[in-house]
């Protein structure tokens, strides 16, 4: 039997209020369970493959009703930290995409913002793991969060754990004093697999982007940017094995989708997915991280990893919340039928 995969990062409740007030009206307002890791973790879980999560939470009764619910779906909570005051929220209108200024973050002094160094036994942790994933959210959260961030990657390491992070940026983020750069590029070196974009690259790791990019819009001109840009991390990081490149544009009326995968030996670029409507924008990139790590943990041959990944991606757009619900089989129904 095959080690667990781990999942470490902050566990948000997402509050979804109407665009146009009815929630106040009708005294009910939507909510959806997530955050970054703990979508992949769920995804993975939903594909069966065996996973645990690490996060931190108060102990209370809301946090044991969460946890119980994320054991339901084959979720492992043995290594959750019982610590601290309040589980972090986010406040996102319907429809809206985690980039939007319809988001508000309600996570300063939550339990996982205050996770402290040398709480955390990773040695107890990593027993039976053999990919560790994390994003880069997490260390955006606080210094604390940060440098147990960096105490985990150090320890996961160093017993020859697969590392993975998505390179999520969120500028709403990252106010304790700290530049992204300044702290993802010590995070970095430990790291075998890197997802995110172009522009996450430059905006965390000082990789900079061609200016005015967009002018083109051209598809071979950003997997030419994303190529180069999965060679300068390759080479400043030497450990990076892949680095996995997503591209979605659009609108709320229309949207293409395709990403690229770069492993040192080869370079492979996705089908490409468009469609007139979709239902939720968030967990998408997660799903897609989760896709990775499918395909990997299995041994899949590259170009079968980015098909799958994609697919998942894509198909995460129909659903409503902050993850997918869609099991293997359909998504490699996706595949066959683009």
């Amino acid at each position: 039997m095959k080690k667990n995969i781990l999942c470490f990062g902050e566990l948000l409740l997402r509050i979804s209020p109407d665009g146009g007030g009815e929630w106040l009206k009708n005294n009910s307002l939507p909510f959806f369970l997530g955050g970054a890791e703990l979508n992949v973790a769920t995804a993975l879980a939903l594909w069966q493959l065996p996973v645990q999560y690490c996060t931190a939470l108060p102990d209370n009764y809301l946090s044991k009703q969460l946890l119980g619910h994320l054991n339901q779906k084959n979720i492992g909570t043995d290594q959750v930290s019982y610590s601290g005051n309040r589980i972090g929220l986010y406040f996102l209108a319907q429809g809206q995409d985690v980039k939007n200024d319809a988001l508000i973050y309600d996570r300063a002094h939550s339990s996982f913002a205050e996770l402290q160094p040398g709480v955390i036994n990773w040695d107890e942790v990593f027993a039976d793991v053999s990919w560790f994933h994390f994003s880069a959210i997490s260390p955006a959260v606080s210094q604390s969060a940060a440098d147990v961030c960096l105490e985990a990657v150090k320890a996961a390491s160093a017993k020859g754990i697969t590392v993975s992070v998505d390179l999520n940026y969120r500028a709403k983020l990252w106010k304790y004093g700290k530049t992204p750069v300044e702290v993802m590029q010590q995070l970095l070196p430990y790291c075998d697999v890197v997802m995110g974009n172009v522009w996450a690259a430059e905006a965390m790791l000082g990789i900079e982007v061609v200016p005015d990019i967009h002018e083109s819009g051209q598809k071979s001109i950003y997997l030419k940017e994303a190529l180069k840009t999965s060679e300068e991390i390759v080479k400043r990081y030497p450990k990076c094995k892949a680095v996995a490149n997503t591209f979605r544009f659009g609108n709320d009326s229309e949207i293409n989708y395709y990403t690229a995968l770069y492993t040192g030996s080869q370079f492979i670029s996705s089908k490409e997915y468009s469609s007139s409507q979709i239902v939720d924008k968030v967990g998408s990139g997660d799903c897609y991280m989760a896709g990775l790590i499918y395909g990997m943990y299995n041994d899949w041959a590259p170009a079968d990893v980015l098909e799958y990944a994609t697919a998942a991606a894509f198909t995460k757009l129909f659903v409503k919340s902050d993850t997918t619900n869609k099991t293997v089989n359909e998504i490699q129904n996706a595949i066959s039928n683009e």
